[in-house]
């Protein structure tokens, strides 16, 4: 039986990290496609939800979050 890959909630761990002025809030790492759900902000203005590669992150984020 194949071995499930799960999603790794990290809405509750208030990861964030500012990129040309928006500020990105993680939700969700998707393991399985290597993707991050986020939040995307500019000020206190919530812009949308975004989903970016996990390449695309800074690497002291991917630290944090590295996937097993």
């Amino acid at each position: 039986m194949a071995k499930k890959k799960k999603n790794i909630e990290l809405q509750d761990r208030n990861i964030e990290f500012t990129e040309n002025g928006i500020t990105y809030k993680l939700i969700r790492f998707k393991v399985e496609n290597m993707t991050l759900d986020v939040i995307r902000y500019e000020g206190d203005t919530k812009l949308d939800e975004y989903n970016i590669p996990f390449a695309h992150i800074p690497k002291a984020i991917k630290k944090t979050i590295k996937p097993k």
